[in-house]
């Protein structure tokens, strides 16, 4: 089969590869489609992964296509999503079925080759089975958009509450999008990008809901747009000092702040920074990864439940779509930004948008 190997730091190539062998619990998926996620840029680029070579890619979708001795043969033909993280099943988080915060996990496309390929291995206890109703490019986006639900549902908020989005990469646009869904209207959202502003548009919001962060004048129309007193809920979702001590500042006294995106660099917390969450007495959260424990309530069957029920449209945030082939000039735009993007898509075995014609092999 054709996969994209990482072999070393800046060493990724498309490749013929051996086709995975199964273990007893696992299935092989033929991967119909799959997202490249902003964390693969520097994991090929600048650190590398866990282990080379690999096949990367954690955000994909398919079809089953063999299943392992101990799987149940009716997966055979079904389409899935698949949850890339795989809990070791024995730590504390995971008795408490914490799955996301396992503490010897494995995990597809950063420690076990992944989704840039024709065919993956995948645990059968990692799959989600996908109603007729549901794109494969859609399902591809679940683990993204998980991420989102789960950073949402970490902080409590009413209707009424004034939220602010700062930092409109992929998952900024989702919590966007699922706040939308969850009822809130008083949405703001801070990005510094004319084509976030008009995603942010396409969502429904308004101009007067996106302030751009490179206007002088962006606090001051903000905190106007809060009635002085800053957001009741507040989430992060860049990753650095600067936009950290912003959320500080902006957010209203006894206010609640989810710190959702990856570092850039060392965080430091400067004295002035610490005092406000003190003196406002400000709730502030981390969040990580999201909820797959097979119960209906968790973040994957939430997702699929606002996807089934044509609640959201992530689709409409795909701003550019791939063959496999293809596949290294999509990181090439998203390392050197020569293009503006949200989700860049590959789509593998006659896989289009539209495709929702998933339960027969083809």
């Amino acid at each position: 089969m054709k996969a994209w190997v990482l072999h070393d730091i800046g060493d990724f190539r498309l490749e013929d590869v051996a086709e995975p062998v199964i273990g007893e619990d696992e299935v092989l998926v033929q991967v119909k489609a799959a997202g490249i996620c902003g964390s693969d840029i520097p994991r090929v680029f600048q650190t590398g992964a866990h282990r080379h070579p690999l096949v990367i890619g954690h955000e994909f979708s398919g079809v089953v296509t063999e299943t392992g001795a101990k799987v149940s043969g009716d997966w055979k033909g079904k389409p899935v999503g698949v949850f890339p993280l795989i809990p070791c099943g024995q730590c504390l988080p995971c008795q408490r079925k914490l799955y996301e915060m396992c503490r010897n996990y494995g995990y597809l496309g950063s420690r076990r080759d992944g989704g840039f390929a024709e065919y993956v291995a995948v645990p059968a206890a990692n799959l989600l089975e996908l109603p007729k109703t549901v794109t494969f490019e859609e399902a591809a986006m679940l683990e993204p958009m998980a991420v989102a639900v789960h950073a949402m549902r970490r902080l409590s908020f009413s209707g009424t509450d004034t939220v602010a989005v700062c930092g409109l990469g992929t998952i900024g646009l989702l919590l966007v999008m699922f706040l939308k869904e969850a009822g809130v209207e008083n949405i703001l959202a801070i990005g510094n990008k004319e084509f976030q502003k008009q995603a942010i548009l396409g969502l429904g919001l308004s101009q007067e809901q996106f302030f751009d962060s490179r206007k002088p004048d962006m606090r001051e129309k903000f905190l106007a747009a809060t009635g002085g007193a800053g957001a009741d809920v507040y989430f992060e979702c860049v990753g650095k000092n600067a936009t950290f001590a912003q959320a500080v500042e902006d957010t209203a006294a006894a206010g609640r702040i989810c710190l959702v995106g990856n570092p850039y660099s060392d965080m430091a917390l400067d004295k002035q920074t610490y005092w406000k969450i003190l003196r406002n007495q400000l709730t502030v959260t981390g969040t990580w990864n999201s909820s797959f424990t097979q119960d209906p309530g968790d973040d994957w069957h939430y997702v699929l439940k606002c996807l089934a029920h044509e609640k959201i449209t992530p689709s409409g945030l795909i701003s550019h779509r791939l063959s496999l082939e293809e596949l290294g000039k999509g990181f090439g735009i998203m390392r050197d930004k020569t293009e503006d993007y949200i989700k860049i898509m590959v789509r593998l075995n006659s896989c289009n948008s539209s495709d929702r014609s998933a339960h027969s092999l083809r």
